[in-house]
């Protein structure tokens, strides 16, 4: 057989296929999550339909809020980390990282809301929407899914890896906490 005629007999990109982890998803896929309020303790994101863990796009999106809760109270942003991490709970490396990452940085996170730009002091459009984007790699290693979201003051995507265990996604690794541009306020070029 040629490779022309097995380039054929390849699903077009966008067509669904089944993940070897069994999540069906289109090849390139982006999905809004919708948030009226941004979740400000488990308690509360525990009650939100994204809050099952059955569907990594929302896992990845609650990580963002997650995040943002944490530059705003440490203890309910880990509170809620740890519960997107499911069996293994962040270390004390972890946690360091995370304070290392965002001290003095708390527009991080909300960077990655639609609407929110270096020009707006990364004030997000409300309701509160992040889109979560596949494509044809996000499924390559079973079990896994790396997915990703953009920050309105970064130019190339950001990337957050889901490990699936039964029926559910779980923060596995995150590569969203990278500097970006400052608010036009903290920038002196601006």
């Amino acid at each position: 057989m040629d490779i022309f005629k097995a380039l054929l007999r390849q699903p077009a990109t966008g067509d669904e296929k089944t993940t070897p982890s069994g999540f069906t998803t289109k090849r390139a896929e982006t999905i809004e999550t919708v948030f009226g309020e941004i979740p400000t303790s488990l308690k509360e994101m525990k009650e939100l339909p994204e809050a099952t863990l059955d569907n990594p796009f929302g896992t990845a999106a609650l990580t963002i809020c997650a995040f943002c809760v944490y530059v705003n109270d440490i203890n309910k942003g880990l509170e809620m980390i740890n519960f997107l991490k499911g069996p293994q709970e962040l270390s004390i490396y972890d946690k360091q990282f995370l304070k290392d990452r965002l001290e003095g940085k708390s527009y991080i996170p909300f960077s990655y809301f639609k609407g929110a730009f270096p020009e707006n002091e990364y004030l997000p459009s409300r309701p509160y929407t992040v889109e979560v984007r596949s494509n044809a790699y996000s499924y390559t290693e079973d079990g896994y899914a790396k997915l990703y979201v953009q920050s309105g003051g970064a130019d190339s995507l950001r990337s957050i890896t889901l490990r699936r265990k039964g029926g559910q996604w779980f923060l596995w690794e995150q590569m969203i906490l990278a500097d970006i541009r400052k608010p036009r306020s903290a920038d002196p070029w601006a």
